[in-house]
């Protein structure tokens, strides 16, 4: 009898506990709060795409090495920026800084509130050797098919440049002006990673030596991407505003051995040992973290899925650490959560009948915020076995802080993302790569990276690589979102 008592008491608690996590479910839906209406904005489609077109057919190529950098492609598109934006010339001050880096100031109505940033980069990426032929169009053409606009820099990110300057030009010519100063940062050399003495960073220090704070910076970073899983979550947009961005480190692990002739091979080459050392670096990744900003995003998106999937989300607290383990099982989940560890590079002898005398690997850590370069260096030597290695760093950057995401301009940002589409999920989010805005740390806390662009992942995909496109439908809004940014946060 005591036993029957017990059991169904342990029935009742759980029964007890299921009704209570379906009502919790239930409820677990998007806040209903009422954004408003956004400001109607003239933008004129036709015009901006035409000068994206022409911005993508001037190739301002960056490269690690600045003596193969054509620096005269750089002056084209200022000449070109010069003709296509005659009030904007007219109106701000603009400056050049290093080689090419451009800084505009839009001079606001009150020196007492601190200036808004809008980031981008001029430079794009060289099309990869031998791939020239695999494009549907010339990469340098801007071609315009009437549903995209093809080419090298159509979403990294000549999109968002030519988008801010869109906007400003048009705001212009309806007569706005801005409270706050305005300031367009537009760097030469983003795509050289972990550049030490950039065009971003030279802006930066600029403004630091002019005694400049500014009160919040727009990046690039996430995007506008469809979602749609049948049953599960239909006819959704997330939109990622990223609030920090991961770190960046090339580590050169090295050893020597015994060289020789390779028809009297030891047990174990230098290459056999390095083998050792990347079994090593494999097997022993960095610690995962559910940081706050990923609870927010799976938050955001369950509220907007059906009941059973609202019943896992609305108790993610609980099952944080089933949730850690099945995304360190997927690559591309597992780099929300931990630093990663990808063994790229591999080098040896230099004939295939010598023996190395040298072997060594260049490992990539893309670093969470809170892991430094100092935490990765001491990572390779507590895993490794092996204490004979070298270790040296080739080139990096710390990951960012974290910009809060209870701020003025993050609101802004929101509050336009929802008033634009009610089907949008805003979120903030970890930006796996790098972007310029980490440079602007020093003079600015609330630092945002979203470009106002929708395109599928397959589009995304194409960033950097063959047939890189933009479809033409997302043009207009995105000029649309930079007027009615600039508009509310250079305001009071």
């Amino acid at each position: 009898m005591k036993k029957q008592i017990k059991t169904a008491a342990v029935l009742g608690v759980l029964g007890a506990a299921s009704a209570v996590n379906a009502v919790r479910a239930r409820k677990f839906v998007p806040e209903k709060v009422d954004y408003g209406t956004p400001s109607e904005e003239k933008v004129d489609v036709e015009r901006a795409m035409e000068h994206l077109s022409k911005a993508i057919s001037i190739p301002t190529i960056s490269y690690p090495e600045k003596e193969k950098v054509d620096f005269t492609q750089f002056e084209k598109f200022h000449a070109f920026l010069e003709e296509a934006f005659p009030l904007i010339h007219k109106t701000l001050e603009k400056e050049v800084v290093c080689e090419a880096s451009l800084m505009y100031r839009w001079k606001g109505t009150r020196s007492d509130l601190d200036p808004i940033a809008m980031l981008a980069h001029q430079d794009v990426v060289p099309i990869s050797e031998g791939t020239e032929g695999d494009w549907t169009h010339e990469p340098f053409g801007g071609f315009n098919d009437g549903e995209f606009i093809w080419g090298r820099g159509a979403l990294d990110m000549k999109n968002h440049l030519m988008g801010v300057m869109e906007a400003v030009e048009t705001l212009l010519e309806e007569g706005f002006q801005p409270k706050r100063d305005v300031y367009l940062l537009f760097g030469q050399d983003e795509e050289v990673v972990a550049n030490e003495c950039g065009g971003a960073k030279s802006m930066m220090l600029l403004l630091k030596e002019r005694g400049i704070h500014l009160d919040a910076i727009v990046d690039e970073g996430g995007a506008i991407l469809p979602v749609n899983v049948k049953g599960v979550i239909e006819n959704k947009q997330l939109v990622g505003i990223g609030i920090a961005e991961k770190g960046y480190c090339d580590v050169e692990i090295s050893l020597g051995a015994t060289g020789g002739h390779s028809s009297q091979p030891p047990k174990h080459t230098a290459l056999g040992k390095m083998a050792d050392v990347i079994k090593d670096l494999e097997n022993n990744q960095f610690s995962a973290e559910l940081m706050p900003f990923i609870t927010e995003l799976f938050s955001q998106i369950g509220r907007n899925c059906t009941y059973p999937v609202r019943l896992v989300a609305c108790n993610l607290n609980y099952m944080k650490p089933v949730v850690k383990e099945i995304m360190k099982q997927i690559p591309p989940a597992a780099s929300m959560v931990r630093t990663t560890t990808g063994i790229t590079m591999a080098q040896g002898s230099p004939a295939a009948n010598v023996l190395p005398q040298k072997a060594s690997i260049v490992v990539n850590f893309r670093m969470m915020p809170g892991v430094t370069i100092d935490d990765v260096i001491k990572h390779i030597h507590k895993v490794v076995r092996n204490k004979n290695i070298e270790v040296k760093i080739l080139k990096a950057k710390e990951a960012s802080t974290f910009s809060p995401t209870d701020s003025r301009a993050f609101n802004i940002i929101k509050t336009i993302c929802m008033q634009e589409d009610s089907n949008n999920i805003v979120s903030p989010y970890l930006v796996m790569g790098g972007t310029d805005a980490c440079n602007y740390e020093p003079v600015c806390e609330n630092i945002y990276r979203y470009s106002p662009y929708k395109a599928g992942v397959d589009l995304l995909l194409c960033t950097h690589g063959t047939n890189e496109r933009i479809p033409c439908e997302a043009i207009g809004p995105g000029v649309a979102f930079f007027k009615r940014y600039i508009r509310q946060a250079s305001a009071e």
